[in-house]
């Protein structure tokens, strides 16, 4: 942040990139705080793969919040991509500077790139849960069946049962490991366990529910499992309340 601040004078407008999936949680507090004086575009990419069907009520409270410059994008498909530098010419108002990174020619425009800034304190366990799945934090550091844990009451929560058609499951489930099972079942994903009997040890082959884990949460980072907005809860009126010590 301290780095971003000392190159504040070699640019006319700021981008910042956030995940469509989560437009509410996880973004820096800090971040509209330290580089507020510039004009601000905030783009929420992977449209394709967030359920927008609340997308006026996430723009009002995002214009709550002062950040009346939003747009959404899927950059795989380049779908709004090109809007983003007319919004930044009209922020800017006059000529740009010139720095390193064109990215335009008419208007002549540059790039300076910066890399990923968290919050140094997540706000919440579930916040925390929410970047996780979106692959802002690493899925070892959380754990991956945590998190599949975590998705699954998401996907139950909001009536998104797309995963029940995906794996061939009979029926919506709260149980993750119910769910693990028939996923490692489907896939073949097995494992030799060694159990230790009044004979001895006796391998045992069992499911692999950390492969079953990796793959369920893989296959929603692809979008296989349906569109899905993870900020619904706040939407309607109900934020995360447990915080992160």
């Amino acid at each position: 942040m301290k780095k971003m601040k000392s190159s504040l004078k070699l640019v006319d407008c700021i981008i910042e990139v956030h995940d469509a999936r989560i437009p509410l949680s996880g973004r820096n507090p800090l971040f509209q705080e330290t580089l507020g004086l510039k004009p601000h575009l905030l783009v929420l990419n992977k449209m394709d793969l967030a359920d927008l069907t609340e997308q006026q009520k996430i723009m009002q409270r995002l214009e709550g919040e002062g950040l009346k410059n939003v747009i959404f994008t899927n950059c795989l498909k380049d779908e709004n991509v090109k809007q983003i530098i007319p919004m930044v010419t009209e922020l800017m108002g006059s000529s740009p500077r010139y720095h390193r990174g064109e990215v335009s020619e008419r208007p002549l425009m540059f790039l300076l790139d910066t890399p990923g800034v968290l919050a140094p304190r997540i706000e919440s366990v579930e916040t925390g849960l929410k970047l996780a799945l979106c692959g802002t934090v690493l899925d070892h550091l959380v754990g991956e069946e945590t998190m599949a844990d975590y998705l699954l009451f998401t996907l139950n929560r909001h009536q998104r049962f797309g995963y029940v058609q995906h794996y061939g499951l009979e029926s919506a489930c709260d149980s993750i490991e119910r769910v693990l099972k028939s996923v490692a079942v489907k896939l073949g994903k097995t494992q030799k366990v060694k159990v230790l009997t009044g004979t001895g040890d006796v391998n045992v082959i069992q499911p692999d529910y950390p492969a079953a884990a990796r793959d369920f949460l893989h296959t929603f980072r692809r979008g296989l499992l349906g569109p899905v907005m993870l900020d619904l809860d706040i939407l309607r009126g109900h934020p995360p309340a447990e915080t992160v010590p």
